[in-house]
């Protein structure tokens, strides 16, 4: 038997956090009652004094590896934050569910034959388990997962209400803007009654029309479109792939595969008709200025001018073709463009390749070597093709290029300017095109110099400059007239109105605004992701699926792989593995549409991976409800938009509504973002939501790092199986089956082979010690090293807080029932009073710090600790190591959860200062500082000051006068 039985050991740890985890359970601690719908409880919501908060964590992924001690930090955070403001009387609902369709199962199901949902299904269950010992506070009746039919029942449900919704660019919005989605109906309606003009004005109604020809015109106004598209094919995965998807190197970042552009039929979502939305509504949330930077980045708004370039020469060319149209921000530097270029996609290309060899005045750095101009675009568009885009933008990348053969003139000089194609400039981007204007430009520069064409100063730069660069700043315009209009000597804003108001009178040009931002490829051609609720009649009409036949459940089939192909063959076509199911492809049904029972084909693609991401917080809000996606009294009660704006708006800023606090890794902190916006408002304009955005704050967390190990060829060993020592020089060695590796500092993660996994902490240290560690590692927002050693810490910690609480040879209580002397009760209070600011502000690092100098001096008391103390000391400690703190609770005599007790509120009376030290000056200079009472009256502290022999003996010819400010400041004037 130990000499101390009731020591705090990890032991004892781990008996009392798996028994009040059963109990948290058991009692439905963390259950948050809903307003309406399946779980209204409105009694109990009333009875919540301080409010309502919604709480989350971004939606994870459950990996096969299960969690490593990098994963908790943001979930941890969370629950300590919910758990502090659940005790502060506020209704908080937290808790989190599965983002479980994905890639990694399918490809992992592919390999072996298992079905993906066994895959996924146990890997949710390793996460739940770890989840569940880490002792959050999550409300787990909402656990949901995108895999269930329930659940993408709703994901196909908004597909349908964005497929049904067109974007009407005029209509009013209650901000005061316009433009705003609206039901496809509407359309129809205005078409049909003749509010609206028809596309095409001949002469015929609505009723007139075919019903091809009414359904070409609805198509083409959807929110989401069945376009062809340049995408990402990879037929080793046999999918399209993101571009977030494809390395570098142009390979899928699963599997290592070749991927190559091509032109496939896509479903695509519109969210360029939102882009200035989702660039001006970041200014109405609470986010890290960093993330909203990259969002706007991604979203790209620029101001500019789209400008003509006629093409010369065109009988020349193959196909005569009317002119290159390109945008640019920098119109003004229109007179230095000495050349132009194309993307190799660009649909111009094959028109000004002329049919025979290199037309005059051809340079041999301008050809790549081939005898025809044909041959030299043909071999560089295969080239460019086998790279992605980030590839291609490369920053260090030479500049490539071959020229076309072809010819455009400037239209503000008439100069003949050679056009080029080149795989920096991509189709998806602008226009395509672009004038290159090589004297303001570093990369024109580069190009204009490796193919030896004409460089032109339209802007003076300094004298200081150095004359073999580009000068990309700003300056006074020269070389910048014609007949017509001059530039020169004006600045850059002016010159900018100047020229394009003379484009815009000659028709050569207009002021425009462009984004960066394209419209979102939404399908994959796999097994594994949401069916898309839609049928295709015989003319290949899409129609949304009834609401009354969803969900569209993803069959079982016995082969979810794709078609094999050969991976390096980018003419390959896709086959997605529904393709092949004859029986759910065929569909006899009737669609209500008074045409009867037809013959449909179901889409055999289906949506990526974001689709159940985008849109998850909302179902937790009313899982059980199945009428509609969530009841419109919850999403207004814990999201709706508040009397007052987030702090960082402008004046006058409407709030957006949203999460309350969403936290997760900067890693998602544009594209997730940015697709659960445009769900989001979109569902908020056809009525659905109060809310405007999703996430009215988001925190980014840090990462946590650990030591990861590389051997002689650069290839990460298992961290776990190094050996460390001491050279004869006394520094570290590190050792890998006898062989020498170098350390470096990584995110954790299997690809650095560096994983600690949270179940070892647990039995090692416990639950709590594991939290009370990642929360004190540092500021939540920084990333910051894992040193397993220093866990000893936050375990000592805990074991001084039972100590000053219970007795380690008896288990009796050590609290005693008298009050805390003065000096007890002024550092209780002002650590109460510290610590509630720490936790609303997520500081928790310094709360620990705050919360450990209190527990070392009570540590200290002789004769037992003051009730008063230890309880509240418990209290504060109960969001970062919840279980000790309940069972320190119960045994101070407390039968409930202390888990909605009243958190300590600190007596402002013992905030204040007993002592102020106060300054004494003789003709402005310090001669004295004397310790005071806070509250001592003028007089009094003008005796003191005029009795100081330090200040006495400054005052030979007497004193003039005394001027004091109590208790801090006295200044003698001498006489």
């Amino acid at each position: 038997m130990s000499e101390t039985p009731h020591r705090y050991t990890a032991e004892l740890a781990g008996t009392i956090e798996v028994a009040w985890q059963d109990r948290w359970q058991e009692r439905g601690t963390f259950h948050a009652p809903n307003p309406a719908g399946p779980w209204a409880e409105p009694d109990a919501v009333a009875g919540y004094t301080g409010g309502h908060l919604l709480v989350l964590d971004m939606f994870p992924y459950p990996s096969g590896a299960g969690l490593h001690v990098g994963h908790p930090l943001g979930y941890i955070a969370t629950d300590v934050f919910a758990r502090y403001q659940r005790m502060l009387g506020k209704n908080v609902l937290h808790c989190l569910g599965y983002d479980a369709f994905g890639l990694p199962a399918e490809q992992y199901a592919v390999q072996t034959g298992q079905h993906p949902r066994k895959t996924t299904e146990e890997n949710i269950a390793i996460m739940a388990r770890q989840l569940r010992r880490l002792g959050l506070g999550h409300d787990d009746r909402r656990a949901i997962r995108t895999i269930d039919p329930e659940y993408y029942r709703w994901t196909q449900w908004i597909f349908l209400q964005i497929f049904n919704s067109w974007y009407d660019a005029d209509a009013p919005r209650e901000d005061g803007g316009t433009g705003r989605a609206r039901p496809i109906d509407e359309l129809v309606s205005e078409y049909r009654d003749g509010t609206r003009p028809l596309p095409a004005d001949d002469g015929r109604g609505w009723d007139d029309l075919s019903h091809t020809e009414r359904a070409e015109i609805l198509d083409a106004q959807r929110l989401v479109q069945s376009v062809e598209a340049t995408v990402n094919w990879c037929p080793g995965l046999g999918t399209v792939l993101a571009n977030e998807e494809v390395t570098n190197e142009g390979r899928s970042d699963r599997g290592n595969f070749p991927v190559f552009k091509r032109n496939l039929r896509q479903w695509v979502m519109r969210i360029t008709e939102y882009a200035d939305r989702l660039a001006d509504d970041l200014d109405r949330v609470d986010w890290p200025e960093k993330v909203k930077t990259m969002q706007r980045n991604w979203i790209g708004r620029s101001q500019g001018a789209r400008v003509t370039f006629p093409v010369a020469d065109a009988a020349t060319a193959a196909t005569p073709g009317a002119g290159i149209e390109v945008f640019t921000t920098r119109p003004d530097t229109l007179f230095g463009a000495t050349f132009m270029v194309l993307a190799p996609e660009h649909p111009l290309v094959d028109t000004l390749v002329p049919a025979g060899g290199w037309p005059e005045g051809t340079r041999d750095a301008w050809t790549g070597g081939a005898e025809t101009p044909r041959e030299a675009v043909e071999a560089y568009r295969a080239q460019a093709a086998a790279k992605t885009d980030l590839e291609r933008q490369s920053e260090g990348k030479d500049k490539t290029g071959v020229f076309t053969g072809g010819w455009a003139t400037n239209p503000v000089n008439g100069a003949r300017v050679p056009v080029f194609v080149a795989d920096y400039v991509l189709m998806g981007y602008g226009t395509g095109a672009i004038m290159a204007v090589p004297a303001q430009d570093e990369r024109d520069w580069d190009f204009a110099t490796a193919f030896e064409l004409p460089i032109v100063r339209t802007v003076q730069p300094p004298a200081d400059h150095d004359e073999s660069t580009a000068f990309t700043g700003d300056g006074p315009a020269v070389n910048s007239h014609n007949d017509e209009v001059d530039l020169d000597g004006l600045g850059v804003a002016e010159a900018k109105e100047r020229i394009t108001a003379w484009l815009e009178a000659k028709g050569l040009g207009e002021a425009t605004v462009t984004y960066k931002l394209r419209d979102w490829l939404f399908a994959r051609q796999r097994y594994w992701g949401e069916p898309f609720p839609v049928l295709f009649d015989e003319d290949g009409i899409a129609y949304g699926v009834p609401e009354d036949q969803l969900p569209v459940e993803l069959p079982d089939v016995p082969d979810y792989s794709p078609k094999v192909y050969d991976p390096d063959d980018a003419d390959s076509e896709p086959e997605p593995p529904l393709a092949r199911d004859a029986d759910w492809v065929q569909v006899e049904t009737d669609l209500g549409d008074g045409r009867g029972v037809r013959r449909f084909r179901r889409d055999t693609n289906v949506m990526p991976q974001w689709a159940g991401s985008c849109w998850y917080y909302l179902r937790y809000l009313d899982p059980a409800n199945e009428a509609a996606v969530v009841d419109p009294d919850n999403e207004r009660y814990w999201m709706g938009p508040r009397d007052e704006p987030v702090a960082v708006a402008p004046a006058g800023t409407r709030d957006p509504g949203g999460v309350d606090l969403y936290v997760g890794g900067v890693e998602h902190a544009v594209l997730h973002l940015l697709y659960a916006r445009f769900w989001h408002k979109v569902l908020h304009d056809l009525g659905h939501l109060s809310s405007d955005e999703p996430f009215r704050t988001y925190f980014a967390q840090g990462y946590i790092q650990a030591p990861a190990y590389t051997d002689a060829r650069g290839q990460y060993v298992e961290a776990s199986e190094v050996v460390e020592g001491v050279g004869d020089d006394g520094h570290p060695t590190f050792s890998h089956e006898g062989e020498p590796v170098a350390r470096e500092f990584g995110k954790i993660g299997k690809s650095l082979k560096n994983m600690v996994s949270p179940d070892d902490m647990y039995a090692a240290y416990g639950a709590d010690t594991f939290r009370l560690y990642e929360m004190g590692l540092g500021p939540l927002e920084q990333s910051k090293p894992w040193d397993t050693r220093a866990v000893v810490g936050p375990q000592r910690f805990l074991q001084r807080l039972w100590r000053n609480v219970v007795d380690e040879e008896t288990g009796a209580l050590r609290v005693v029932d008298a009050a805390p002397d003065a000096e007890v009760a002024k550092v209780l209070h002002r650590t109460v009073d510290a610590v509630r600011t720490d936790f609303g502000a997520l500081g928790f690092n310094t709360a620990i710090a705050r919360i450990t100098e209190l527990n070392n001096a009570l540590t200290k008391l002789e004769g037992g600790v003051p009730r008063e103390a230890a309880e509240a000391l418990v209290l504060m400690v109960a969001p970062l190591a919840p279980h000790i703190a309940e069972e320190l609770w119960m045994r101070l005599g407390h039968n409930e959860s202390l888990a909605h007790e009243a958190f300590p509120v600190a007596d402002p009376a013992l905030l204040v200062d007993d002592t102020v030290t106060c300054v004494v000056q003789v003709r402005g200079k310090v001669k004295d500082r004397l310790e005071v009472p806070s509250d001592i009256t003028e007089d009094a502290l003008r005796e003191l000051a005029l009795a100081s022999p330090k200040v006495q003996a400054s005052l030979e010819n007497g004193v003039r006068t005394v001027i004091v400010r109590a208790p801090k400041l006295v200044n003698v004037v001498p006489a």
